[in-house]
């Protein structure tokens, strides 16, 4: 009778290199975009906090220290008595949880200005019925959607590995729909060691989609699997991107550089 250690298979280098069990996916290669942000949450938030209209699509992204990828859950409804002594789920609702993104604040705190301005503007600041000190001031929430709205469709999350110059190699991108701020974390400072400030920004969404890209062998996405050939410099592209904005047109996106 073979004993439980002979039924043991040996792993061998080799093999174990073929698998994926040895090319574990690693935390720290990501990249975060955001625009599409409407062109009036971007007026109030220049002419009241004095950050940039460019700077959140140009900047904001570079500064993310933290990422979470979203996830989702269904929400069920149980039925009984269809089978005698058993009970049954249905999912009837997807539900997405909201995705948080820590971010580094520079030294002129436009980071914690960009999003104190985007909530500023959802709860209806821009609306100056009262003045803030004024006692009967009150709120009145901007619609969401539209050319005022405050919700953004183009914040991107693309997982990728250190590999990323290979041709096809595999890639995430992830892309919410109709997001905006929900919150803001506290933010700590203290006496002592000096350490660098972050803030968290929790995002609310309707949905995401998952586009899985594949790299070209320059370090950029393509979802055919081809080398596209690049035609603009980076502040190009920042550019054409920010005018198609102005627009209300759909921003390029970081997939689409099949047009660079």
């Amino acid at each position: 009778m073979a004993s439980p250690k002979n039924l043991v298979q040996e792993p061998k280098m080799n093999v174990l290199k073929s698998k994926d069990i040895a090319k574990p996916s690693l935390t720290n290669y990501y990249q975060v975009y955001i625009s599409g942000v409407t062109d009036e949450v971007l007026k109030y938030i220049t002419k009241n906090y004095g950050v940039p209209k460019n700077w959140i699509s140009e900047q904001a992204g570079l500064m993310c220290a933290d990422a979470s990828l979203p996830t989702s859950s269904f929400a069920t409804a149980e039925v009984k008595d269809n089978f005698h002594g058993i009970n049954e789920q249905y999912a009837h609702t997807r539900l997405y949880v909201d995705t948080d993104f820590t971010f580094y604040v520079d030294k002129n705190y436009q980071m914690i200005k960009v999003f104190e301005g985007w909530m500023d503007y959802i709860s209806g600041n821009n609306i100056e019925q009262y003045g803030q000190n004024d006692p009967k001031y009150f709120r009145r929430f901007n619609y969401p959607l539209g050319p005022g709205g405050y919700k953004s469709s183009s914040l991107y999350i693309t997982k990728f590995e250190r590999d990323t110059k290979k041709l096809n190699a595999p890639m995430l991108t992830y892309q919410f729909f109709n997001a905006f701020p929900k919150s803001m974390s506290a933010i700590p400072v203290s006496y002592g060691p000096a350490d660098t400030l972050k803030v968290t920004v929790s995002f609310a969404y309707d949905r995401y989609i998952i586009d899985q890209g594949r790299g070209n062998g320059q370090g950029s996405t393509n979802t055919q699997g081809e080398t596209p050939v690049r035609k603009e410099t980076d502040q190009q592209f920042l550019d054409r991107n920010q005018k198609r904005e102005e627009e209300n047109l759909e921003p390029i996106t970081i997939n689409s550089f099949q047009n660079r």
